[in-house]
């Protein structure tokens, strides 16, 4: 595939989406790497990385190996995740805090017109596919009625496959990485491993995501290339499902103890903006709705655009 420089960029910018979306908690970057049209592409760049990979730089050279990992590609994306993470990230956690409601309503909308835009991939439904959609769609909802483990595991194996099925989670639309991380009982442990730079751990859960990377990428590649529709069904159910998580009035049941001794929100529950006590923002928060949800109606306006 021949890209220019512009393209490139672009790629970036879609790379710092998938940032912005991994830092909120619950949003996957895999939902904005689908809409955005580079989801089958990053699949099967991930899967390059093999030992045919490694056969082809010791036997033609570091420039044939660099294209057929689609080196490009992935270093273009990677570096806009990396600026997003290091300059969204306190941002995004800000308005997560002072203006929760309006930042969930933005992010519902978005994920919601994603759904459509997934959903009209599917070139033939079957009884199969609503199946499929309606089981995704109950397993993800239960996903995140799940009270988060109170207790922590802090041992090497536990953390390891900690990091593996979190990437899972990361490169799947629907829920985000560290909200598995959370219902894990993981998140603690692994952040204050990287705050104090416990390189121990941080190895053990960086060799789990990269062995949870290669391997549910290779199985996501294999579902495309031989059952499409009904993958693309079952995403869709997924991320339906995993409404429940964005959905921005919620009523908190309990309340744990963060790293810097504040008392954070750890189990809610999603209720009517009409019940909810405080000010709903109602109307502010429809406005974002559907600013998101146009958002996904231009970027498939844009991806349709004759070139």
């Amino acid at each position: 595939m021949s890209r220019k420089i512009k393209d490139y960029l672009i790629i970036g910018l879609k790379g710092v989406a998938m940032g912005a979306a991994d830092v909120v908690p619950g949003v996957s970057g895999g939902t904005i790497a689908f809409i955005s049209g580079i989801y089958e592409e990053l699949l099967q760049s991930i899967s390059n990385i093999n030992l045919g990979l490694f056969k082809t730089f010791k036997n033609e050279g570091f420039s044939k190996a660099w294209k057929q990992l689609n080196g490009n590609f992935l270093i273009s994306l990677f570096i806009g995740i990396f600026i997003s993470i290091l300059s969204l990230a306190k941002i995004i956690s800000w308005l997560l805090e002072s203006h929760p409601i309006l930042v969930w309503s933005f992010f519902f909308g978005l994920v919601s017109a994603s759904i459509i835009y997934i959903a009209k991939q599917i070139k033939k439904w079957q009884v199969i596919s609503f199946v499929l959609l309606i089981i995704a769609a109950l397993v993800a909802y239960k996903i995140t009625i799940l009270p988060p483990l109170v207790s922590e595991n802090s041992s090497m194996l536990f953390l390891f496959l900690a990091g593996a099925i979190a990437i899972c989670a990361m490169i799947l639309p629907g829920i985000s990485g560290s909200f598995i991380l959370v219902l894990l009982g993981a998140y603690k442990p692994i952040l204050a491993a990287v705050s104090v730079r416990d390189i121990k751990v941080i190895i053990v859960v960086g060799l789990g995501a990269i062995v949870g990377l290669l391997s549910f990428s290779r199985l996501l590649k294999w579902l495309f290339a031989n059952y499409k529709n009904f993958t693309l069904a079952a995403l869709t159910g997924f991320i339906i499902g995993s409404l429940n998580k964005i959905w921005p009035w919620k009523k908190i049941l309990t309340y744990r103890t963060n790293s810097h001794g504040e008392q954070v929100p750890f189990n809610e529950q999603s209720i009517s903006p009409f019940s909810y006590e405080g000010d709903p923002q109602l109307l502010y928060a429809t406005l974002l709705a559907i600013l998101g949800f146009s958002v996904i109606l231009l970027l498939e306006k844009l991806a349709n655009k004759p070139k």
